[in-house]
């Protein structure tokens, strides 16, 4: 009998142990998920990852000269999944992504990601952080957030966690030293920020 109850503890801590992996797995899926902004085919060919600070000029053009073209010749078309990632290199550029990651609709999302890069000159100029984060307010207010949601996201630690361990996991991965660091299927681009030159890069994975 005593034999038995061994057999059965034994059998017993094997399934904990298991069951504990399978959360552990689970969690950690769960929050890569979450861990940054993406649009396209979930099964696309192509993945191109940007590691940005929101407050980064070079970032804005990066987005502007080749973000709009991808999305219609290769985004839309189901080619090509877009990944944001942040890497906020200031106070203004961590707050702009806390209320990025706040909106819960991702198409809105994207479109005040696209706000945030095309009115960078606007909102990121201030003589402090908070005139900074009264700027941030009143562009995400178009985008079904309201002041208690903004304010709940901008003292919210654990996202300023995540947002944080984003950027140090990337740094670690890809030895980011400067953004926007741009890789397609993992692969560091270090070409011109100009559509032409990207495209030709992209096509070479068709």
């Amino acid at each position: 009998m005593e034999k038995k109850i061994k057999m059965l503890r034994k059998i017993s801590n094997y399934y904990i142990v298991f069951f504990s992996f399978f959360l552990f797995l689970t969690d950690n899926f769960a929050t890569e998920k979450k861990n940054f902004i993406s649009i396209g085919n979930e099964n696309a060919k192509v993945i191109v990852k940007v590691f940005s600070s929101l407050t980064c000029p070079y970032c804005a053009d990066f987005h502007k000269k080749i973000f709009y073209n991808l999305k219609e010749e290769f985004i839309d078309t189901n080619i090509l999944k877009f990944e944001h990632h942040s890497f906020p290199l200031d106070l203004a550029a961590l707050n702009a992504e806390k209320v990025l990651r706040c909106i819960k609709d991702n198409k809105k999302r994207i479109d005040f990601l696209n706000e945030l890069y095309k009115k960078q000159d606007v909102w990121a100029a201030g003589s402090d952080i908070n005139s900074i984060n009264s700027k941030l307010i009143k562009m995400a207010k178009n985008y079904d957030l309201n002041d208690v949601n903004i304010k709940s996201c901008l003292e919210n630690e654990n996202l300023e966690d995540e947002i944080l361990n984003v950027r140090i996991s990337g740094s670690k991965k890809y030895s980011i030293t400067s953004t926007p660091t741009i890789l397609i299927n993992e692969k560091i681009y270090e070409g011109k920020y100009e559509y032409e030159s990207f495209k030709k890069v992209i096509k070479k994975y068709f």
